[in-house]
């Protein structure tokens, strides 16, 4: 039986590999250096956990990130078409990187050299283990039996839907990025207080400040309840997940700090932890530690609901 459709992400969706084999998402990495004339392959030629032991040994060096490149999409999409297979490739928000652009002129060279083929690039608006549950969604949509223009026709209303609420462990990284004022880092420096972040619609904002990682960990979660207030959150119609930079033993206990509010609020009881990967570590330092949060789509929702009255009965 042919494959209906194949899921292609950039490597910004930060999921782990074993899940991405698990659901057949062709994954092209990001770059990352340590040097700025040096450049691996993320996964491939330098592991997660490896470029993050990178930094803390080194905390004086900023490693960069670069995207990928139109060859390598090339690549991934030439696969799909000689099988004509189509295409959804998600990227993260534009907003934050040129990949789309290398992804969407690679689509028109295929489209060149296989006039049947059948490619949908598709801005996420999103990044790092929130475009994770954002593939994902597409994926579950293909794997209920949905075709090509169904996938794309019920994911792109639930984009706006997500949020990514985070802190970090040092300003520096913000600050040497560009991601924030030069004075604003100065001053959470000079204070000792951890900036508290959002994410939405491809860019990021200031959601106030905390002293202490407790404190600033203790003020994600307050504004994950109240953004599960703000859009009325029911059971079973959202996705949920927690990333995290360096530290994993403090992403178990930081889950501890959410998991009643996320299993009343959500009706999910196992919450997903993944690892940041560099395309934002470079920007965050070692110890980002935060939530995302997106609607599933709305065939999914119908279908759970569904099954919960079947089973009532």
């Amino acid at each position: 039986m042919q494959k209906k459709v194949q899921i292609v992400s950039d490597g910004s969706l930060d999921l782990p590999q074993e899940l991405t084999r698990e659901k057949d998402i062709e994954v092209v990495p990001f770059y990352v250096s340590f040097d700025s004339e040096t450049y691996k392959k993320e996964v491939v030629e330098i592991g997660i956990r490896d470029f993050y032991q990178e930094m803390v040994d080194h905390p004086d060096v900023f490693p960069k990130s670069s995207m990928p490149s139109v060859d390598d999409f090339y690549h991934a999409f030439e696969k799909s078409a000689k099988e004509n297979i189509p295409v959804i490739c998600i990227c993260i928000t534009k907003k934050f990187s040129g990949s789309l652009q290398s992804a969407t002129v690679a689509k028109g060279m295929i489209e060149e050299k296989y006039p049947q083929a059948k490619i949908t690039v598709i801005d996420s608006t999103i990044n790092t283990v929130l475009q994770g549950l954002f593939v994902l969604e597409a994926c579950r949509l293909r794997d209920m039996g949905m075709d090509y223009e169904e996938i794309i026709e019920k994911i792109l209303p639930i984009r706006e839907t997500g949020r990514i609420l985070f802190t970090v462990g040092s300003i520096d990284y913000l600050q040497h990025g560009g991601r924030i004022g030069k004075l604003a880092g100065i001053a959470a420096g000079a204070l000792g207080i951890k900036p508290m972040i959002t994410l939405k619609e491809g860019e990021i904002f200031s959601s106030g400040l905390a002293r202490g990682r407790v404190r600033s960990m203790k003020k994600v979660v307050d504004m994950t309840r109240e953004y599960l207030d703000e859009v009325n959150a029911k059971p079973g119609e959202y996705s949920f997940c927690i990333g995290y930079g360096y530290d994993y033993e403090e992403a178990v206990k930081f889950r501890e700090m959410l998991k009643n509010l996320v299993k009343e609020r959500l009706g999910i009881e196992k919450i997903g932890i993944y690892q940041i990967g560099a395309t934002i570590g470079v920007h965050t330092g070692p110890y980002p530690i935060g939530i995302g949060i997106i609607k599933i789509s709305i065939v999914l929702l119908k279908m759970k609901r569904l099954k919960s009255l079947f089973w009532k009965k």
